[in-house]
């Protein structure tokens, strides 16, 4: 998530906040909106969305185990770690 996405969110610590940190990831786990416009190349990694009025976007990179390279194997989770990104869209 990135600092963007956090100011957007607020404090965590305030129950409010906390709340809509957890609808913002339950909307990642349910976005089912995947078009050529946003998954070309029809992989699920990426998505775009409307929260609290701000455009956002979500993606999937696939590392290898030592968060150094590409995964040489995505499908792979013994040689795999993904790591999702959540931003505002202009900070793409």
């Amino acid at each position: 998530m990135t600092i963007g996405v956090q100011s957007l969110i607020g404090d965590v610590s305030l129950f409010r906040n906390f709340q809509a940190r957890a609808q913002l990831l339950r909307t990642i786990r349910d976005y089912d909106s995947f078009g050529p416009d946003v998954d070309p190349h029809g992989e699920r990694d990426f998505g775009r969305f409307t929260f609290r009025d701000a455009v956002l976007y979500w993606k999937i990179d696939y590392y290898d185990r030592a968060l150094e390279f590409g995964s040489p194997d995505p499908t792979d989770e013994n040689v795999t770690t993904r790591v999702l990104t959540i931003l505002l869209a202009q900070e793409y």
